[in-house]
């Protein structure tokens, strides 16, 4: 067995040897604990609470970096973590320049009050890790929380905070479908269980009707202000340019520096978010804000490391963490859009966990992969066998196999490669996927 590599490893591996690792929706014990630590959740800065199947993190990006461009501090809790636990807890920087991942000793003593305080009693680690946001968000001065939700929403363990500055929620699609059902309305309605009286309310793009509706019924319970993207607040492109308006008017904005057009209503969500939540971001610092963005792991392109130097000269190498069919859509509509200004062979390689739903994922490149190579996940006990991806891959029309890694992937597409135009990979279907790409490329977040 390998030896922690920091303070925070090491407590972090006793967590996991004494509590279960995954989801046990309740809030009974979350909220025991919480009262044993003095309440720290009710002592942070202003929130903006954020739920929602896809688009996030990219929705919590956005914030944080025209947060940051208003000179505010920021506190940011996203979950799961790519490569190394301290992505988690992104504290404020006290001199206000951008926000630092927080530090091993002080994560590592987090943990330990976190876990000295729940005793011997049942919860499970992501329970104990949410209260450590709190701990630390209560405890660290900041203007403002980015708070994501980690599963779900009505019982997920950040839905403990009872007065939000704004709630939100981003795109619905299935996902995680022993946990929150298996139609978009239910999965609707278990994110729309952050929606709290006297709280206003943003909705990002919904491509599902069903769910809409869904979220707007819940939201009318809140009798305050709701945001409606496509009703209230509207995002477009034009000669360039992004273009955001709501009753307020127009803003005329660069391009977001993250790619693929789903970007542009994230972008919008978040500045519908700020707005609201009465953060009230300057033009100037919403245009430097989507001009310095930056979310790894979402069609992130890799340009160095011992991955990309595998690849015929002159590959793309593209990396997205997406593992759901309405990822797949997005994931497909950029890459078609990629295409149209350069053309290139489309390699995929893809891993999964047993939890996704593969078939439809894969369904949204039918016709524009060459070829899909399945590999295992080396991070998660869950990882699907490259066998069974493949066959869903298959089943959804893909030319595909099973592979040992990424590397072998890419060298074996590489090797003896004499075609014109090199070819573009894409590496999909999983964040511990993404984080060990990250890993082996040494591009950590920071």
């Amino acid at each position: 067995m390998t030896a922690p590599t920091s303070l925070a490893d090491a407590e972090i591996g006793k967590l996991l040897a004494r509590h279960p690792k995954g989801f046990d929706l309740k809030l009974d014990r979350i909220r025991r604990l919480l009262t044993s630590l003095g309440e720290p959740q009710t002592k942070m800065p202003p929130t903006i609470h954020v739920a929602g199947t896809n688009g996030k993190g990219s929705t919590i990006a956005f914030s944080r970096a025209i947060l940051e461009a208003m000179g505010r501090g920021v506190h940011v809790h996203t979950s799961p973590h790519l490569v190394d636990w301290h992505e988690r807890y992104r504290l404020a920087d006290p001199a206000g320049g951008p926000g630092r991942l927080v530090s091993d000793a002080m994560l590592a003593e987090a943990m330990r009050r976190v876990a000295d305080a729940n005793g011997e009693e049942a919860i499970t680690v992501f329970e104990l890790l949410t209260a450590v946001t709190f701990l630390l968000f209560s405890e660290q001065p900041a203007d403002a929380v980015l708070l994501e939700v980690g599963l779900g929403g009505r019982f997920d363990a950040t839905n403990v905070i009872e007065q939000p500055a704004v709630s939100v929620v981003t795109a619905i699609s299935l996902d995680h479908q022993a946990y929150l059902g298996d139609r978009v309305e239910l999965v609707a309605a278990e994110k729309a269980g952050i929606f709290k009286p006297g709280v206003p309310v943003v909705i990002g793009p919904q491509s599902e009707p069903a769910a809409l509706d869904v979220l707007k019924r819940q939201a009318e319970r809140t009798r305050k202000r709701t945001m409606v993207y496509g009703e209230d607040f509207f995002a477009f492109t034009e000669r360039g340019r992004l273009v955001y308006q709501d009753e307020r008017g127009l803003l005329d904005l660069p391009m977001p520096r993250l790619p693929g057009r789903h970007q542009i209503g994230n972008a919008a969500t978040a500045i519908a978010a700020l707005r609201t939540g009465g953060f009230d971001p300057a033009p100037a610092a919403i245009e430097r804000g989507v001009l310095q963005v930056e979310w790894p792991g979402r069609l992130q392109r890799i340009t160095s490391g011992p991955l990309f130097d595998l690849a015929v000269e002159g590959s793309e190498l593209w990396l997205d963490g997406g593992h759901n069919p309405g990822a797949g859509v997005v994931i497909a509509e950029t890459l078609a859009d990629m295409e149209d200004r350069v053309q290139r062979p489309l390699f995929l390689i893809a891993g999964m966990l047993t939890t996704k739903e593969p078939v439809g994922f894969f369904e949204a490149f039918a016709g524009m992969a060459r070829h899909v190579f399945a590999v295992p996940i080396l991070s998660s006990d869950s990882g699907m066998s490259p066998d069974d991806l493949a066959d869903a891959a298959s089943q959804a029309g893909l030319d595909a196999e099973p592979c040992e890694s990424v590397a072998q992937a890419i060298r074996l597409v590489s090797t003896g490669w004499r075609s014109t135009p090199a070819p573009r990979f894409l590496v999909c279907g999983s964040l511990y996927l993404a984080g060990e790409v990250l890993r082996d490329s040494r591009l950590a977040p920071r």
